[in-house]
This record gives structure tokens, sequence and C-alpha cells, in this order.
């Protein structure tokens, strides 16, 4: 399941990973190593690092999508292939899929990660650190680790944000794999859809997302995660509210209200696609 590629305007390809973008903004980062189910091995974990990168600090870019090419988003790390990728290598080079995880999770602009067959692994914490989930109804996550003897201390934060304390115990200690609806109902995907349909369900995520402005987006994930588990205290909520009148009368905001006024788009926002007839 490749991405369109008729809307590129960008496009290169190198350590597994396909990276493009398109007139929108829309920057898709597509793991590309589909004979091995999409395993990562270092040379796709130091390209992704160094894409996520490149698009967080991009002013052109204006969402980021990540999916997987062939059977399966991802089925984890290469164990067998380059089992120091997986592990860590032991002079300290390289970037383990954590800190791949950590800057997307980090990443100022809206993601998307669109998800396929089996979601695993590490490939399943990438996933997770996205802002919208959507997958297909062939779509199956777990944490198959301790089945192959040795535990995934990196990951539990991430995994216990995206499944909650319970759901993440039954995961780890029997190892088996949730369909799509289950990952539905706990809160991990956001959006089930038939696989004929993705493309269709990823496009109008798209549209949603790009209706909000940039610069507000951001401060927003900015805030989900400073805010995670803090008590809204007098103080706190008294130093939230001069953030809100800031932003309220920053550009986006003049220009939002404008919009919003006059019944049109706002600035930042596509052209409307026309109606069909």
């Amino acid at each position: 399941m490749r991405p369109p590629s008729d809307s590129a305007v960008a496009r290169h390809h190198s350590g597994h990973v396909l990276a493009t973008r398109d007139a929108r903004g829309v920057a898709t980062l597509t793991l590309d190593r589909p004979d091995k189910g999409n395993a990562y091995d270092g040379d796709m974990l130091e390209r992704l690092f160094a894409l996520i990168g490149a698009v967080s600090e991009n002013p052109a870019v204006r969402c980021v999508v990540l999916r997987g090419n062939g059977k399966h988003f991802g089925v984890g790390g290469d164990v067998v292939g380059d089992p120091d990728a997986h592990a860590g290598r032991p002079d300290g080079t390289g970037v383990p899929m954590p800190s791949v995880c950590l800057a997307l999770d980090a990443c100022p602009k809206p993601t998307i990660a669109l998800v396929h067959g089996a979601c695993m692994g590490g490939a399943f914490a990438l996933a997770a650190c996205c802002d919208v989930l959507i997958a297909t109804e062939d779509a199956r996550f777990a944490v198959p680790e301790l089945r192959l003897g040795f535990p995934v201390a990196p990951y539990v934060p991430l995994f216990e944000r995206a499944l909650g304390p319970r759901a993440l115990r039954r995961l780890l200690i029997t190892g088996e794999a949730i369909g799509a609806e289950e990952a539905l109902r706990l809160g991990v995907a956001h959006r089930i859809c038939a696989a004929a349909d993705m493309e269709a369900a990823l496009d109008e995520t798209i549209a949603a997302v790009l209706l909000c402005a940039p610069r507000a987006a951001a401060e927003a994930k900015q805030d989900l995660r400073a805010l995670r588990g803090v008590s809204p205290t007098p103080e706190l909520m008294a130093s939230l509210a001069e953030k809100f009148r800031r932003g309220f009368l920053a550009p986006e905001g003049v220009e939002g209200r404008a919009a919003f006024a006059a019944r049109r788009r706002p600035s930042w926002a596509p052209p409307e696609p026309p109606k069909a007839r």
C-alpha cells in the first residue's frame, strides 16, 4: 500500500524510508522494507529520525503522515538481521527506536499514523506517538517481546499512555495481538476503515487537520505534553489564561475570527474542494 504519488512535489528514498511532500504541505514518511514486513534496522531508524527532525523544522510542512509499504505497517525490530539496532549498539552509536518515538511524539506538526496489517513492538510504539491513528479492519497490534525473551522497558511509558495500565499488563504478559475493533475500544486507534477506504479516510483526516492554524496546533501539542497529569491549580489556570489571551490576539487568532465572521476559510486552510454535481 503505497501513498499516492500524483500530488508529490518533493520525493526522496533512502534508508528504507520513502519521503514525499505534496502541495498542501502534507509530508508522508513511508516505512519501505516490505520484504521484511518493514522490520526496522539501523539504517531505517537513522533515516526516520533525520526525516522527523527535518519535517519538524520545515515551515512548509503542515502535517505528517506515517505509513508502511507492503502487507504490514511494521512487524517491529529486525532482531535477527540487525539485533544491535533493536537493543542498542554497544558503542552507543546509531539511533534507537525509543529516540525515534520521542522525536515523533515531540513533532510540532499534527501527525497521523495509517496502520494496516501487523503493527508490533517498536512499530506499535511509534504509531502510538502519532496524534491520530487510523487502522484498517485487518490491522492487529501486539507487544510480543516477552515471547522473544526480553522486556520492553523503554516503551512502557509510551504503551501505558496509549493503552492504559490494565490493558498493557495483559498485552505484555500474554504477548497476544488485538484487532482493530479492540484497539478502537481501548483508544489506541481513533478510526477504523476498510482497506479499500483507507485513502479516503486519510484524506478526510488531513482535510480536518489543515483547517487548524499551524502555530496554534503546535502550541496545543506543546501544552498537551507539558500539562499531562498536572493538577489545575488557580495559579496554573491564571498563567494559562494569559497564554490563551496572547494566542487570541496573535495574527492567527485575528485571522481566524475574521474568517469566521466573513464565513470564509482562514488563510492557512487549503481552498475548499469543488462540490460534486
